[in-house]
C-alpha cells in the first residue's frame, strides 16, 4: 500500500474513533469486580442500579460493569446467595469508573466444602474460550488452529495454512479428536495457498482442549500434540451468520425436549489475499464445508448422535510474473521470471459418525462408534517459466537497478498426481466412575485403504544446457512415477484410570495407563505405557504437574512411501518394514495464580526432553512434508515454555507466550566394514525453531466499549534450509518469521444497546470488524525455489507470504 492511501486510512480511522466518543459523551461506563472478605472471585452475583433497569451478573473471575446514562450520582447494589447483600452511594465524575465490592459471607460456619478462585489445571491439557475466535483478526479464515498457534511450544510460519508444529515435531505428529474421535486432513497439500477450511467449524465449538506433550493415553497414537473439540449441544434456538472479503459463514442449532441439531455452513475464497503474494497471476480458489452434529436422546439412559462433514476445496492458479528481490547489502540480486500454464487441484472429503451410548446406571457409561472418513484428491499442474538472474547496483539515491546477470534459465514442471484414502473405524468406549476413580477404556479396529498413482517431472535449462548437464542426452532435473495401494487393518486400544486423592497436604491426582495398536501392514503390536501426576498443595496458589510415557507415531500412508532410482528414473514403492517413530516425553511444568491490579492471573511453565529413535527423517517444502521412508534417524527435543494468561484489561483474557527450544537429529548414511550404523552428526531438525513469542490482546476504548480491539502477535526463529536433493546439511536459515495481525470491532448491536423496532428483537449481537493483515508490511519467507546454473552454482529465490491487507467483516448473532 502506497504512504497517500496508508494516510487516507489513518485520517478515516482517526475520524471514526473521535465520532464514536462524541456519540459516547453521554454514557457511563463502570466495571469492577466482586469478591469474598479473602479476595476470592464471586461468580454470578447479581449487580444493578437501584431505581433502573440496569443490571448483569458477575463472570467466572467476579467481574462486572454496566453502562448507563451519565448522572452525578448512583446507587449500586450487590446480592449474592450466601452473602450479605450491600448498597453503595457512588459518584461518578467521568465516563469510565472502576469499583471493587467485597462481600461477607452470612454463612457463619460451612464445613466440608472448599471454594476455590480459579479452576485447577491437573493434566497437560490447557483450556481454550472458542469465542475468542470470533473477534481474531485471522487470515485463514478464522480458524480455532489460528489460536493454537499462539500458544507456548506452537510453532507456525505461514498465514495461510491451518498446519502447527509442536515442538520440534512435524506437522503430521498433532492429533484433532472431535467429540472424542479423531478426524484427518488431506494427504496431497503442498502450500497453504492449496488450503481450504480446517475440519474444525469455529461456530458450533463448545469445548477446545491442547496439550502440547505429556497427553493421557486415550488421546492418539501421535508423537507431538493432542487438540480435542467438543462440539456444542444448544438448550434453545441459536445461528450466526458473517460475511467478509475473505468468505461467508452461516451457523443454526435449536433443542427440543430429545432432540438437538447444529447445522453450519462455511465458504471461503482467498483470492483477494493471494493477489498480496510476490507471483502475480488469476489466482480461483474457492473452498466449501457443510457439517452437522445431531442428538437424539431415545430414553433417560439411551442415546445417539451423528457428526457429519462434507468439504470441497478447488484452488486454480495461472501464474503470470514474479519478481524478487534477496540477497545481501554486500550482494543484492533479483530474479525475474514470467510463466505460462496453470495448476488445477480438487479435495473432497467425507465424514459421518455414528454413536450410541448407554448409561446403564448413573457413574457407568457406554458407547458404541461406527465412523468412515473419504479423501478424493486430485493436484494436476502444468507450468512454464522463464527466469533471469541479475546482480543489482545502487546509486545514489538508493535505487537498485540490474547490473550484469547471472543466469539465463527455464523450466517445466508437470504433475498428475491422484489420491483415494478411505478409513473406516469400529470401537467401544466406556467409563466407569467407582470412589475417587474413573476409569475409562476403548477397544476397536480400523480398517484402511489407499490407493496413489503420481507422476511427477521437472525440466530445467541453464544458458540453453539442461540441467543435470549430460553432453549425450537430455536429462530431466527430476521424476517421480507411483502406482501404489495400500490395504490394511488396525487394532487399537486403551486402559487409563485417573485417580483423585486429597489429604492435608493438598490434592493429588494421578493419571495412568496404557495404549496399544497393531497394524496388518508391518506385523507390529505397539504398547505405550503413560503416567501423569499433579498436586495442587493446600491453601497454595501453586499447581505442579509431571507426565512421562512412550509415545508412538504409527505410520500412515506417507510415512511408508519410499523411493528408489533406476537408470536416473525415480519410481515410489511402500516400506512394508516400516516401524513406528518412538519418543518418550518428560514434562515438567506447574502454574502460579496470582491477583495484580485487582485482577485475576496466571504464570504456567514447562520444561520437557523428548528422546526417539527410529525416527523417519523428513524435508518441509511450504506445508508438504516428504518422508525418506525408512526408520532411518535418531533425535531429540529440548525445551522450555512459558506463558503469562490473565486479565490486562478488566473483563478480557490475553496472555503472552515465550518457547526455547532445540530439536536436532542423527541422520544414518551407511554403515561400516563391521556393519555398525554410521550417524551424522547431530543437526538441526526441519522444524527446529529455536525461540518464539506470541501474544493475544484484547482491548477496548475505556470511554466506548463498544469498540474492542483484538492483536495477535508471532516473532519466531526462521526455520532450517537445506538444498535440494541433500538433506545432510542445513547450512542457514530463513529470515525470522514476524507478523502482526489488528483488529477492531464495533457492536453495533449488544445487550446495552438495541434499536427499539420489533425486528430487531431476534438478533443477541451484530458486529462489523475492520481488520489489518500483517500490519508491519513484512513479507516472511517460507520456503525457497533453487536456480542452478550451468557451473552448478545454486541459488535460494525466497518464496515469500502474504503483505499487507485491510479486510471487513460483518457478522450477526440470533
Amino acid at each position: 500500500m502506497n504512504p497517500y492511501r496508508m494516510k487516507k486510512v489513518a485520517l478515516f480511522l482517526l475520524f471514526a474513533m473521535l465520532c464514536f466518543s462524541l456519540i459516547a459523551q453521554h454514557t457511563t461506563r463502570l466495571f469492577g469486580y466482586v469478591t469474598d472478605m479473602d479476595h476470592r472471585p464471586i461468580e454470578l452475583a447479581t449487580v444493578y442500579l437501584k431505581g433502573t433497569s440496569v443490571s448483569t451478573s458477575t463472570s467466572s473471575n467476579g467481574f462486572y460493569e454496566l453502562t448507563f446514562p451519565t448522572k452525578d450520582t448512583i446507587k449500586l447494589v450487590v446480592t449474592c446467595v450466601g452473602y450479605q447483600a450491600i448498597i453503595k452511594a457512588i459518584p461518578v465524575g467521568s465516563l469510565v469508573a472502576q469499583f471493587n465490592v467485597m462481600l461477607r459471607s452470612s454463612i457463619h460456619q460451612l464445613k466440608d466444602v472448599e471454594v476455590r478462585a480459579h479452576r485447577i489445571q491437573t493434566t497437560t491439557f490447557e483450556p481454550l474460550n472458542a469465542k475468542q475466535v470470533r473477534l481474531l483478526p485471522d487470515a485463514s479464515g478464522g480458524n480455532i488452529e489460528s489460536l493454537i498457534s499462539t500458544l507456548p511450544g506452537v510453532h507456525s510460519n505461514n498465514e495461510l495454512s491451518s498446519q502447527y508444529s509442536v515442538r520440534g515435531g512435524s506437522y503430521d505428529e498433532n492429533s484433532v479428536y472431535v467429540n472424542g474421535i479423531e478426524v484427518y486432513r488431506p494427504l496431497l497439500i503442498r502450500s497453504g495457498q492449496q488450503e481450504g477450511l480446517s475440519f474444525i467449524n469455529p461456530d458450533m465449538v463448545d469445548q477446545v482442549d491442547f496439550s502440547a506433550g505429556g497427553f493421557a493415553p486415550k488421546y492418539g497414537d501421535k508423537m507431538s500434540s493432542a487438540l480435542s473439540i467438543t462440539y456444542k449441544r444448544p438448550t434453545s434456538f441459536e445461528g450466526s451468520v458473517s460475511a467478509s472479503l475473505l468468505g461467508a459463514t452461516a451457523y443454526v442449532g435449536s433443542s427440543s425436549k430429545k432432540f438437538t441439531q447444529l447445522q453450519g455452513i462455511r465458504y471461503k475464497t482467498n483470492a483477494y489475499l493471494l493477489g498480496t503474494l510476490p507471483t502475480k497471476g488469476q489466482y480461483n480458489p474457492a473452498f466449501f464445508d457443510y457439517q452437522t452434529y445431531e442428538t437424539y436422546q431415545l430414553s433417560p439412559k439411551v442415546g445417539l448422535s451423528f457428526l457429519g462433514n462434507l468439504s470441497q476445496n478447488k484452488y486454480q492458479f495461472f501464474p503470470q510474473e514474479q519478481q524478487t528481490s534477496f540477497g545481501t547489502l554486500q550482494m543484492p540480486l533479483q530474479l525475474h521470471a514470467y510463466f505460462n500454464g496453470q495448476e488445477k487441484d480438487l479435495f473432497t472429503t467425507s465424514f459421518g459418525a455414528f454413536t450410541f451410548s448407554y448409561k446403564p446406571i448413573r457413574d457407568l457409561t457406554l458407547n458404541l462408534v461406527a465412523s468412515a472418513f473419504n479423501t478424493n484428491e486430485s493436484e494436476t499442474y502444468d507450468i512454464i517459466g522463464q527466469y533471469w538472474l541479475y546482480a543489482l547496483a545502487t546509486d545514489g539515491t538508493g535505487k537498485a537497478t540490474p547490473e550484469s546477470t547471472l543466469g539465463i534459465g527455464s523450466y517445466h514442471q508437470h504433475a498428475r498426481d491422484y489420491l483415494n484414502a478411505t478409513v473406516a473405524n469400529l470401537s467401544h468406549s466406556g467409563s466407569y466412575k467407582i470412589d475417587h476413580h474413573l476409569l475409562e477404556w476403548s477397544l476397536g479396529i480400523q480398517r484402511e485403504a489407499v490407493t496413489n498413482q503420481m507422476k511427477e517431472w521437472e525440466y530445467r535449462d541453464s544458458a540453453g544446457y539442461s540441467l543435470p548437464y549430460n553432453p549425450s542426452y537430455i536429462q530431466l532435473y527430476s521424476n517421480l512415477a507411483a502406482n501404489l495401494s495400500l490395504y490394511s487393518t488396525r487394532f487399537i486400544g486403551y486402559l487409563q484410570d485417573t485417580y483423585k486423592y486429597r489429604n492435608n497436604a493438598g490434592l493429588w491426582v494421578f493419571t495412568g495407563g496404557f495404549r496399544s495398536n497393531y497394524w496388518t501392514y508391518n506385523r507390529e503390536w505397539l504398547v505405550s505405557p503413560r503416567l501423569a501426576i499433579a498436586f495442587a498443595p493446600q491453601s497454595s496458589n501453586f499447581v505442579f504437574r509431571f507426565a512421562t510415557g512412550v509415545y508412538y507415531q504409527a505410520p500412515f500412508f506417507k510415512d511408508v512411501r519410499d523411493t528408489f532410482t533406476v537408470n536416473g528414473n525415480t519410481m515410489a514403492k511402500l516400506n512394508r518394514h516400516i516401524k513406528a517413530q518412538r519418543s518418550l516425553h518428560f514434562v515438567l511444568g506447574g502454574d502460579y495464580h496470582f491477583m495484580q491490579w485487582d485482577r485475576p492471573f496466571k504464570f504456567t511453565a514447562e520444561m520437557y526432553y523428548k528422546p526417539e529413535d527410529r525416527v523417519i527423517p523428513y524435508v518441509v517444502d511450504n506445508v508438504n512434508v516428504t518422508y525418506f521412508g525408512g526408520n532411518t534417524a535418531k533425535a531429540y527435543a529440548a525445551g522450555l515454555d512459558m506463558k503469562l494468561f490473565g486479565e490486562f484489561v478488566p473483563g478480557t483474557d490475553s496472555w503472552i507466550s515465550l518457547s526455547l527450544m532445540q530439536s536436532q537429529e542423527k541422520l544414518l548414511k551407511g554403515v561400516d566394514n563391521n556393519g555398525n550404523p554410521i550417524y551424522t552428526h547431530y543437526i538441526a531438525r526441519p522444524n527446529d525453531q529455536r525461540y518464539s513469542v506470541s501474544m493475544f490482546f484484547q482491548d477496548f476504548f475505556p470511554s466506548y466499549p463498544r469498540i474492542k480491539v483484538n492483536l495477535k502477535l508471532i516473532w519466531a526463529d526462521g526455520l532450517p534450509v537445506s538444498p535440494p536433493h541433500n538433506p545432510y546439511v542445513a547450512p542457514f536459515r530463513t529470515p525470522p518469521y514476524q507478523r502482526v495481525d489488528i483488529g477492531a470491532a464495533f457492536a453495533l448491536i449488544d445487550k446495552n444497546h438495541r434499536p427499539n423496532a420489533e425486528i430487531w428483537r431476534f438478533v443477541k449481537a451484530a458486529w462489523i470488524n475492520l481488520d489489518v493483515f500483517n500490519l508491519l508490511d513484512i513479507y516472511n519467507v517460507n520456503s525457497f525455489f533453487w536456480v542452478t546454473d550451468i557451473y552448478n552454482r545454486q541459488y535460494p529465490i525466497p518464496n515469500y507470504l502474504t503483505g499487507r491487507l485491510l479486510n471487513v467483516k460483518f457478522s450477526v448473532d440470533f
